[in-house]
């Protein structure tokens, strides 16, 4: 469930930094309620991410406002921190361990067209799978453009579940896969705490995933929802396997294709994509395609952070 404190908590420490935000949340378990050790709620970490269109801007004000937030970056200044921001990590730039009106915070600064940019192709993962499990929305300004990629990221996460479930499945095994899709991009590789790590966010918390996805699922052609019993059934004809993969984030799609494409072949994505429909292993060359794009966005990051240590170093 979430915390008691929510909306007067949220919105006093938000007032705390500068206005222009297109996206604020909250997340993690100083929001939600989780399982597990960790679940000391009154003294958890909360953990923000703020959607700026214009970073430098932004930057610039916040510095005024809360210079000692900021690292020894801050003597960088406000185009240098953002152009960490863009070019190192999944695109965001952390504060951490600050003290705001009596919590502990966290917060990430990304940029608006950043996000959209993840949520529609799956660039990353990063904040996209954050938003596929319940967040706390602090603040949301009326960008058209944002708000139906925010939709597509969460109509993704069903599809690339449904891709890797059986022909009938509970909900809570739809939500551990969502759930799952960003870490290794496969549950079922996930192991120990990071295993633990995603029942817990799932199973406290299943009426937040049902408000998440319910209209999508009852909307769904290709899904019987039997919201009574809690189960689903969908389509594994290669027809319907075929338009579920062809609605695929982009960088998912190039993944599979990168999979299947035998040497020399060159064929295009769409034929490649009605190859693996008919496939009857679809549902593990999907995972694997998961897998290969989180492998390949976390190289990246990792040969990113290298260069940047190097840069400063």
């Amino acid at each position: 469930m979430a915390l008691q404190s929510s909306g007067v908590t949220f919105r006093k420490i938000l007032s705390h930094f500068p206005e222009e935000l297109s996206l604020a949340f909250a997340y993690g378990s100083g929001v939600y309620r989780q399982a597990g050790p960790n679940s000391d709620q009154k003294n958890a970490m909360m953990d923000f991410v703020f959607t700026v269109d214009d970073p430098v801007a932004w930057h610039t004000k916040n510095l005024k406002k809360n210079r000692s937030h900021y690292s020894l970056l801050k003597f960088l200044g406000p185009r240098i921190i953002t152009s960490i921001q863009n070019n190192y990590g999944a695109g965001v730039y952390y504060n951490s361990l600050i003290m705001c009106d009596g919590r502990l915070i966290k917060y990430g600064v990304i940029s608006t067209n950043v996000l959209i940019e993840d949520l529609l192709n799956w660039n990353n993962l990063y904040i996209a799978g954050r938003l596929q499990k319940p967040v706390k929305i602090v603040a949301m300004n009326e960008n058209v453009t944002l708000r139906s990629a925010l939709d597509k990221n969460l109509r993704s996460a069903v599809t690339a579940a449904f891709l890797m479930l059986p022909e009938s499945f509970s909900e809570e095994d739809l939500f551990i896969e969502i759930a799952g899709l960003s870490y290794s991009g496969d549950f079922r590789m996930v192991v120990g705490e990071d295993k633990t790590k995603v029942l817990n966010i799932v199973k406290p918390n299943m009426a937040h995933f049902r408000e998440l996805y319910g209209s999508i699922l009852q909307e769904n052609p290709q899904v019987v929802y039997k919201t009574q019993q809690g189960r689903l059934e969908i389509d594994k004809s290669p027809e319907g396997q075929f338009t579920q993969l062809m609605t695929l984030p982009k960088t998912l799609q190039q993944q599979i294709n990168h999979i299947t494409d035998p040497p020399g072949k060159n064929r295009d994505v769409e034929e490649t994509l009605f190859q693996v429909a008919h496939d009857p292993d679809c549902g593990d060359v999907v995972r694997l395609g998961m897998k290969k794009s989180m492998i390949y966005s976390s190289l990246k990051l990792h040969k990113m952070w290298k260069g940047w240590q190097r840069k400063t170093s």
